[in-house]
């Protein structure tokens, strides 16, 4: 399993964030939102991204989009998610 962030920033700017937070994962960049539009994070009338977490199988298919994501719960919200669709304990 694998888990990561990706975000519209530069990839300084993600560089620090992770850095501030200590984080043990990689912050991933997509400056140019190819990514963000393709996933429908980032729309025409939306440039600013949605904070969405993705769910996504081991074959590419994506298995849960969770679009009501609060930062304060969000790890504990991913694991639920999981054991939901059977692929924690």
């Amino acid at each position: 399993m694998a888990y990561f962030m990706i975000s519209v920033d530069d990839p300084q700017t993600n560089k620090e964030f992770a850095e501030s937070l200590d984080s043990d994962f990689p912050l991933l960049s997509n400056p140019t939102k190819e990514v963000a539009e393709a996933y429908g994070v980032v729309t025409a009338e939306r440039a600013f991204p949605f904070r969405w977490t993705f769910i996504i199988g081991g074959d590419g298919k994506i298995l849960r989009i969770d679009k009501e994501v609060n930062p304060s719960t969000a790890g504990g919200d991913l694991v639920a998610h999981m054991q939901d669709l059977g692929l924690a304990n």
